[in-house]
């Protein structure tokens, strides 16, 4: 409650909290009690406080990756997800390393040093060689999220977010659902090199931070995706998926050169294209001065002069990455962003349900 000061032979004004100016003597002014807080509806006090989360002190603060009305629209998705991938995993997953769990994989010779407690006598018994009993090792999933950041990615068509407001905001998003099936999620954002990363993790404060980490980027900086790609060959220590989030405008020959390493060490690798209808087709003007968002190199040009040469060479762009992904199989899916958030959802559960199966 503001208390305004007068002057001492005059009574002590407040100003009430509907707005009202009131008068009251210092001690019932004293004994005043400010109004109940208005109920919460719609979403649990945590995920508010979630979604609330700003990078304070800003001079202008970013707009919130997720507001009240997509956190529910991201629930009502993560139902969507549970009864889609029923039947494919319960939240826990088979993993690429052998272990000792209840379910039997497979048979290993046994060699000096191996452990002797997993020695099957009864094979031994039919075939007098030492052999040892391996399990299917359930574990969770790791995640490594790959945001781009680069100028390119500051492009918005009229009326339309940002390449990196809607990547930032799919990130979210699978970050999680990937929690809510007790998997751990990895955070990497890079342009020309990694600029940020935040190991794996599977809490709710681990979720704040990465949705944090999302909300202070301002896209800048040229592309460098293959040498960011490099660096995180030292970062990602443990097998699981990589999810790269990026428009691509760049050398996708070093970059699937670079990716050939994580291949080899069994990764399953996702790329999500975002783009702009504008970014496809051109937009729709007599005369236009084009910038280039990382380099600010200009050109002058009516789009109507290049437009169907335009859309086939971005078409046969598109066509080429997916292509050289699958030879690789690596999966690749074009989001975009007049429909971003299902096509990526859908996108994410069909990689994963795919690699579920084939293990």
């Amino acid at each position: 409650m503001r208390v305004l000061r007068s002057r001492r032979s005059q009574p002590r004004q407040f100003l009430s909290f509907n707005g009202t100016l009131g008068y009251a003597q210092r001690r019932d002014a004293s004994l005043m009690q400010p109004p109940p807080l208005p109920k919460q509806t719609g979403v649990s006090a945590a995920a508010v406080s979630l979604l609330q989360m700003r990078n304070r002190g800003a001079a202008e603060p970013p707009p919130l990756l997720l507001n009240l009305q997509e956190l529910e629209r991201f629930e009502n998705l993560l139902v969507f997800a549970k009864a889609t991938v029923e039947g494919y995993y319960a939240g826990k997953h088979k993993s690429p390393y052998r272990g000792s769990a209840a379910e039997f994989a497979d048979y290993k010779e046994y060699v000096a040093g191996d452990d002797l407690a997993r020695l099957d006598w009864r094979v031994y018994g039919r075939t007098r060689r030492l052999y040892l009993r391996q399990f299917e090792e359930e574990t969770d999933m790791t995640v490594y999220l790959m945001v781009d950041t680069s100028g390119s990615m500051r492009y918005a068509g009229e009326k339309r977010a940002s390449k990196f407001i809607v990547a930032a905001k799919i990130a979210a998003a699978l970050a999680y659902l990937m929690m809510a099936q007790s998997d751990k999620a990895a955070l990497v954002l890079f342009a020309q090199k990694v600029t940020q990363f935040l190991a794996p993790g599977g809490t709710r404060r681990h979720l704040h931070r990465l949705v944090t980490e999302l909300e202070r980027v301002r896209p800048a900086r040229t592309t460098g995706i293959a040498e960011a790609v490099r660096e995180c060959n030292a970062l990602f220590k443990k097998r699981g998926r990589i999810v790269i989030l990026s428009d691509f405008l760049d050398d996708t020959a070093a970059l699937f050169d670079t990716l050939a390493q994580f291949v080899h060490r069994k990764f399953e690798i996702l790329l999500l294209q975002v783009t702009d209808p504008d970014e496809m087709n051109l937009p729709a003007f007599n005369a236009a001065k084009f910038v280039d968002l990382e380099t600010a190199e200009t050109v002058q040009i009516d789009p109507e002069e290049i437009r169907a040469q335009y859309q086939a060479n971005m078409q046969r762009r598109v066509a080429d990455l997916a292509r050289e992904a699958d030879l690789r199989q690596i999966q690749h899916r074009l989001i975009d962003t007049q429909r971003p958030y299902l096509d990526a959802i859908e996108a994410y559960l069909g990689f994963r349900g795919k690699n579920e199966s084939t293990r």
